[in-house]
Order: C-alpha cells, then structure tokens, then sequence
C-alpha cells in the first residue's frame, strides 16, 4: 500500500462495519456517562471531556461484533464494552500524564489543565468506573481477566519506564505492545465469547484472534507514528523515537543497519542531536522499514481472520473481517 494513503487527512468518519451495532455503541456510550454516585463536578467535568474527545470505538466495535456473532446476551456484550471503551480511556489518562502530552485527538489533555495529583486520581476513579461496568455482566471469569488485563498493561509501562530490557529488541517490542494493546483487544473477543454459549475451542480461537488484532493495531499505529500530519495528531512526527522508544519501523531499520552510530546512541538512551535526529527519521522513511512493518501488520490479520474460518458466515463475521482489514488499511 503506498504510504501517500497512510498519511491522508484524519478524518473521523463511520466504518460501515460499524453500522451492525450503531444502538449497542450508543447505549454503551449511554452506560460509560451514566453517574451512579454523586461525583465532585470536576470529576464530572473530566469524564465528560475524555469521552467528547471521540476516538475511532475500535475496541467496543470488537466486542459487540463478536457478541453479536457468537449470540451472547444482548445486555452484558453492552455493559463489557463500555468497561473495556472506559478501561482504555483511563489508560490514556495516565499514558498522556507520564508522556507529557498537551494535545489528544485535539482536545487539551488533563494533564495540561490540572496538577498531576488531580489527573492521577481522576485516571484512578475512569479505572474504578470501568471496573464496576465490568463486574455488571455478572461472571466473576470476566472480571478476572479484566483485572489480569489491567495488571499487564500497568506492568508493561512500568517496565518501560523502568528501562527492563533484553538483548533482544524485537522480544521487548512485541511484549511491550502485547502489554500496551492486545491484551485489551484480547479481553475485548475472549470477553464477549465468555459471555456466550459457544464452546472451549472456539472461545480460545476468539482470544486469539483479539490478540493478533490488537498486534496489528499497534504496529500499525507505530507506521503512522513516521507518517501521519503532525498538526493533527498534535505530536511531532516519530514522537516515539524522538522520546527514545524504538518501535517496528525502527526495528526493522536497525536490524539492516547495525552500525549506525546514531539508533546505538538512543538506545543507549543518550542524546542525539536535532539535525542527527531529522535525517534518521528520513532514512527511516525512505528505507523500505515502514513497508515492512505494514507487511508484519497484515500477517498477523491474516492469521487473525483464518480464525473465523470455522463460524458460519453471518453479517457479523462479514464485519469482523472488514474491521480486521480496516485495522491495517486506516489512515489514523
């Protein structure tokens, strides 16, 4: 796919694979809203915003389509997206504050509006709200991997920041995002099917095809880190690297061109300077490593959608695989 494609203008429209499940996402977006306690109006305030902000509805999407293919209850695929659409709002609360990120899908972030104490617990109580939309769907297995889900997102970050580290850099970059993203688009399949009547292996196949998605999400987002407008993402063009963290374009980059002194200086977590930086972005760019890691995407989509293999096709798994196309073929 020419990457001209991958940088067009962020537009938020519908994905029509959407459109099976337009009233389940407007009555999760009711659920993530509704207050069920009286909360401080700052609170109220902040989750307000978060939820304004908009966003593309990936993960949501994901559960209600797999609920509605594999038949689960109507009620609880709704409730178990709108904790997993809160789950991942709270996470970008904190992402942005350890970041120290002013701008998100052009909204001014908390962070920069508030102290760190008070975007700290509000990212605490958007935890809490997902946690008690989760426990609503009445089975103590969800609320288990929903927790374990939430443990290896937290450990994944600390892990990062903490500079834990292997000599093998592809490992800690699929482990990282394994952490970061597909253990949430994982809950978000495994969940649903949980929550049917379908049997052992094809809930497994479900978790799989969550995992491999949400890979191909994250490398994806990692391509577009390099490619998308600057202006509009409201970071500058490989924020990542720029911030010292190599991700699968940098990756592939590297494994061709060991030698370069200036990928050993940031892994080495050492400063480089600017116009070093500018022209090994370009090079990054130019050398055929976002092709590749877009080609490493599409695998794991592949595998993904040969998971469906066995349900019989209906509407809703024609949805899944378009939304599983639509994963590598977005423009933001």
């Amino acid at each position: 796919m020419p990457l001209l494609y991958l940088a067009g203008k962020m537009e938020r429209t519908k994905a029509p694979f959407s459109e099976l499940v337009s009233n389940e996402l407007l009555a999760a977006e009711q659920l993530m809203r509704e207050r069920v306690v009286e909360i401080h109006p700052n609170l109220d305030y902040a989750v307000n915003h978060l939820l304004s902000a908009g966003g593309k509805r990936i993960r949501p999407t994901l559960t209600l389509l797999t609920g509605r293919m594999l038949n689960s209850d109507r009620e609880k695929i709704i409730t178990l997206a709108a904790a997993i659409e809160m789950l991942h709002t709270a996470t970008l609360v904190h992402d942005d504050l350890i970041d120290g990120a002013a701008v998100r899908r052009g909204k001014t972030t908390l962070n920069a509006q508030w102290s760190t104490g008070a975007t700290v617990l509000t990212g605490d109580y958007v935890f809490a709200r997902a946690a008690r939309l989760a426990a609503g769907t009445g089975s103590v297995e969800l609320m288990k991997i929903f927790a374990k889900s939430l443990m290896i997102m937290v450990n994944g970050e600390i892990s990062q920041l903490f500079e834990l580290s292997s000599s093998d850099l592809r490992k800690d970059y699929f482990e990282r995002i394994q952490a970061k993203t597909a253990s949430l688009f994982e809950v978000a399949t495994y969940g649903a099917a949980l929550l049917s009547d379908c049997d052992d292996h094809l809930k497994i196949e479900m978790k799989s095809f969550g995992y491999e998605l949400g890979l191909a999400f994250q490398i994806v987002d990692d391509v577009l880190d390099f490619t998308s407008d600057e202006e509009l993402l409201g970071k500058p063009v490989a924020s990542d690297l720029r911030h010292g963290l190599i991700t699968l374009p940098s990756l592939i980059y590297y494994e061709a061109n060991q030698e370069d002194p200036r990928l050993a200086q940031i892994l080495n977590q050492n400063q480089i300077v600017d116009k070093d930086l500018e022209k090994l972005i370009s090079e990054i760019k130019d050398s055929g490593a976002l092709e590749s890691a877009l080609l490493e995407a599409r695998e794991f989509v592949i595998s993904a959608k040969n998971r469906l293999s066995s349900i019989e096709n209906s509407p809703n798994c024609e949805a899944l695989i378009e939304m599983a196309d639509y994963i590598v073929d977005r423009h933001f």
